[in-house]
């Protein structure tokens, strides 16, 4: 049977409360399809799935949500379900659901919660946002040197179940202090009376608790690992973060990052379950439009101050729109690339100035093509050589300008500890644009006279 009436078998099971039958028809399910399935229930169905799945089955379902689902099982489920369902899973995703929830939310999830469980998802709460420390989880195997690889595996065993990840275990000394890290490959493949001390890594890579969680993506990134242990000033082991949690934070920076693109500010405010308000989208996009609103008047100004040149040759107003278009679509492909430098931490004096010499001259080849094509278009359309120069070495000149514009603004804003993102397509087309303009009428003044 196709996935509609594999689902429909299983809706009609809930139906006639046959919990031996959901079960088999449910569990076969990928966890993807699992939660899909949740989601297309209604309410009053989803409450029966506790009467289906163990709290323990129920919190890898949990996992795999997004937060509007976890929204919705918070709203109806029992919070003696829940209650169980929040200590199998890991202390990073129950923080980041509850993060998420208004404050009245956040502490009907904290009151539900059992007292172990609580300390730890209190402690993480406390961390600074954007940090190691938030996105870390307390959840994991901590060993001595003088364990050995039998003492390891049957701690593993015992515990193995509870921690965020087994291909790790973490060496402490007795005062919880990191000294190295033993791979789960190594400790299979060695003899069961081999000492900790003798098969760990201690060329260590660790991240400290206030280390930006955008810099611990890039760590782990850059050393190929799973997970990366997360210590404070004083070397305490106090966590890890996994990869999956890094997954999660490209995806919001990169969401950030184009919504900075697109000239749209952030809010500490989070989303509803029912996604933005209109009030939310107007405060994320009007401060930039403001902006915009006022550098744009330089534009106008400019315009007005060469108003004489403009009312004697009118056609030069029919190609100011190319020019300007140009000019700040030049000038944003300059930016992402920049952007992209800087981001992946490739900026450095040698590569900003190769890559600088790059941009001009692609902006000249590429002001160059223009300008032949405009000033051919320009000629036929008007007969006049003098105004195809014109508009042709305006292009020219503007476009290889625009690139180099669009590559040194990000790197300023970095260098002064701004967010390079900031410098976004508007900003970076606003100032094109002005440079366009002064270029474009200053040349048609120079040049009136042969027109």
């Amino acid at each position: 049977m196709n996935r509609e009436e594999y689902y429909d078998q299983i809706y009609k099971a809930i139906k006639r409360e046959e919990r031996e039958e959901f079960r088999d028809l449910f569990l076969k399910l990928h966890e993807r399809d699992q939660v899909e399935v949740f989601h297309l229930l209604y309410p009053e169905k989803k409450v029966k799935i506790t009467e289906f799945l163990m709290p323990v089955e129920f919190a890898e379902l949990f996992d795999d949500m997004d937060f509007d689902d976890q929204l919705a099982a918070f709203y109806y489920l029992p919070s003696t379900y829940l209650q169980n369902v929040f200590s199998f899973i890991a202390d990073d995703n129950v923080v980041q659901f509850i993060s998420q929830l208004d404050e009245e939310k956040r502490q009907q999830a904290l009151d539900i919660m059992k007292p172990e469980d609580l300390q730890a998802i209190e402690s993480l709460l406390k961390q600074k946002l954007g940090t190691a420390g938030a996105l870390m989880t307390t959840e994991l195997i901590r060993v001595t040197t003088e364990d050995t690889a039998d003492d390891v595996i049957a701690d593993m065993r015992l515990i193995g179940a509870q921690a965020e990840t087994i291909y790790y275990i973490y060496v402490v000394n007795p005062s919880n202090q990191l000294t190295g890290v033993l791979s789960l490959r190594d400790l299979l493949l060695s003899p069961g009376d081999t000492k900790v001390k003798e098969i760990m890594n201690t060329q260590t890579i660790y991240v400290s608790q206030e280390m930006d969680q955008e810099d611990v993506a890039r760590i782990i990134q850059e050393y190929d690992l799973l997970a990366v242990p997360v210590v404070n000033d004083d070397n305490i082991l106090l966590g890890i973060v996994t990869v999956d949690d890094v997954l999660d934070v490209i995806h919001d920076e990169m969401t950030e990052d184009f919504h900075r693109f697109g000239g749209i500010s952030s809010i500490d405010e989070e989303e509803g379950p029912e996604g933005e308000t209109i009030l939310q989208m107007t405060r994320k996009r009007l401060p930039w439009i403001i902006i915009l609103i006022f550098l744009g008047l330089i534009s106008a100004n400019l315009i007005s101050a060469f108003e004489d040149t403009l009312a004697q040759v009118v056609a030069l107003a029919a190609f100011m729109p190319i020019i300007l278009d140009s000019a700040g679509n030049v000038g944003t492909q300059s930016l992402a690339v920049s952007v992209r430098r800087l981001t992946l931490n490739e900026e450095n004096e040698e590569s900003f100035w190769k890559m600088l010499g790059k941009e001009f001259g692609s902006g000249v080849l590429i002001g160059l093509a223009s300008a032949i094509t405009i000033g051919v278009l320009s000629y036929f359309l008007y007969g006049s050589v003098t105004l195809s120069i014109i508009i042709g070495s305006a292009l020219l000149m503007t476009l290889s300008l625009s690139t180099v514009i669009g590559s040194v603004v990000p790197t300023l804003f970095d260098k002064v500890g701004i967010d390079p993102a900031v410098a976004s397509g508007p900003f970076i087309t606003t100032i094109n644009d002005t440079f366009a303009l002064v270029v474009y009428f200053s040349l048609a003044t120079y040049f009136i006279h042969h027109l």
